[in-house]
């Protein structure tokens, strides 16, 4: 059943990202170019609001997701500790490894539900780096075989996606680079770059949203697994702003509800398992230790959502022809859900939400799991 309440402590958190912009170094990537902002008439209509927009990450450097930006970045930054040298000592991929080939390590390691293990993969490949990525059990063979598909080892560790953290991490060595999208303490610098490589998505939206002349967003809505997505969006959205504007939604599956947990709490909660969500990209017990004092001050809502609720969406999307899969329609679940409760209309309402007001959401992924896309969207006997 979806559930929401309002976040009292909400404000201007300290951000999280850093000096400079990920979106100058990403441009350098290979088939580099913007995820597309879309406007979603279906979505709208069916909400009754302002402009439904989505960043669409559905096909980011060629892969499903936006991860593969968090991941790029982190480890360039890594490579520039190591290596000391400024961004514009290199032009292209090739020169970045020549220049860094004295520094770089044997390979990569991470845990993953999927798109993030992708996307390390797929840096581990440019740099010409072995990958071991863990998974847990349950995980389904496209977005196995989806890894698999970079060069990378996949392991499926016996446990849920805490478990195969912990099963990466005890892997790692100085040869062997954990690239993990979560933090603990004492591991804080890679998910803080992160957090700032998700940064390019928001410097995109930006440049589009100037190009279409479309004014800021009324409410920004972001799903939020361990959180690193959703502490550069907040970092964004509350840095240099003045007041609150706009009204952040902070989105969880049903039962793996971590955020939503910990911010009633005052303290990181553990969601134990097994987490039986279909959003398997938010499907995470524990918020990151870096993103958990970000969200707990910046955003304004928590909502869940239900599978069904994440379908419907799904459905919606694909009626404008915008392909998403489960954890990426998880924004506008969460919004429908908001929306059809009059407690919650009255609590954005209280927030300043305005009649009319664009909400943007981030369609964080497209089909991952091919077979259960195509049942939700195009169900035998439609």
């Amino acid at each position: 059943m979806s559930s929401f309440f309002v976040n009292e402590r909400a404000g201007v958190p300290e951000t999280i990202r850093g000096p400079g912009s990920s979106l100058s170094i990403h441009r350098k990537l290979p088939g580099y170019r913007p995820s597309p902002l879309r406007f979603s008439a279906v979505a709208t209509e069916k909400l009754g609001c302002g402009n439904v927009m989505l960043k669409d990450e559905s096909d980011r450097f060629g892969l499903p997701s936006f991860k593969v930006l968090g991941a790029s970045f982190a480890v360039y930054m890594e490579l520039k500790r190591r290596r000391r040298f400024e961004d514009d000592a290199w032009n292209d991929l090739d020169g970045l490894v020549r220049l860094c080939r004295d520094v770089l390590p044997r390979g990569l390691v991470t845990a993953t539900d999927g798109n993030h293990g992708r996307g390390v993969a797929r840096i581990a490949s440019w740099l010409g780096l072995g990958a071991d990525v863990f998974v847990p059990a349950g995980t389904v063979p496209a977005r196995i075989e989806g890894i698999e598909s970079e060069g990378a080892s996949v392991t499926v560790i016996g446990g849920d996606y805490d478990d195969a953290v912990e099963a990466a991490a005890s892997t790692a060595s100085e040869d062997l680079w954990l690239v993990q999208d979560t933090a603990w303490p004492g591991y804080e610098r890679i998910p803080a770059w992160i957090v700032d490589g998700y940064g390019t998505i928001m410097d995109e939206m930006e440049e589009q949203l100037a190009t279409a002349g479309r004014p800021a967003p009324g409410l920004v809505a972001v799903q939020i697994g361990v959180g690193s997505l959703a502490a550069a969006v907040i970092g964004h959205f509350r840095s240099g702003q003045e007041g609150r504007a706009p009204v952040i939604v902070g989105v969880e599956p049903d039962g793996v509800a971590c955020a939503f947990e910990s911010v009633r709490a005052g303290e990181i909660v553990t969601v134990p398992g097994p987490h039986r969500s279909v959003m398997a990209g938010l499907s995470c017990g524990t918020l990151s230790s870096l993103a958990w004092p970000v969200i707990r001050d910046g955003a304004d809502i928590f909502v869940t959502v239900t599978d069904d609720d994440a379908f419907e969406a799904m459905r919606l999307l694909a009626g404008d022809g915008i392909v998403s899969g489960e954890s990426g329609s998880a924004g506008l679940a969460g919004i429908a859900a908001l929306l059809r409760d009059g407690a919650a209309r009255d609590a954005l309402e209280s927030l300043g939400l305005a009649p009319g007001s664009d909400i943007m959401l981030i369609s964080t992924e497209g089909i991952t799991d091919p077979v259960l896309y195509g049942r939700v969207v195009n169900p035998p006997g439609r």
